[in-house]
């Protein structure tokens, strides 16, 4: 009961992030640089997609660009993926 209770709580804290991306209250290049507890285990991909005016087509190139899985979560990057991605969010 414990193990769903958490996880409940993780998928609602996610859920109130991905509205933040959207409604532009959250930057998501500081989620990249140093991600909260909650979101290590989230797929890169799917956090992407909640920025406004990025679909999977954007999404796919970017993380192509920065050869980086669609599958990759959050805390799997490595500093130079992570790095990568940073600068190209910065720039868009």
């Amino acid at each position: 009961m414990e193990a769903l209770q958490r996880a409940n709580d993780i998928r609602s804290r996610r859920a109130q992030l991905k509205r933040d991306l959207k409604a532009g209250r959250q930057p998501i290049h500081e989620l990249l640089l140093a991600p909260p507890e909650y979101l290590q285990t989230a797929k890169v991909f799917d956090l992407l997609l909640a920025v406004p005016k990025y679909g999977r087509v954007k999404v796919n190139k970017i993380l192509h660009q920065c050869r980086i899985s669609p599958s990759k979560t959050l805390g799997g990057l490595s500093e130079r993926q992570r790095g990568e991605l940073v600068a190209l969010m910065r720039r868009r």
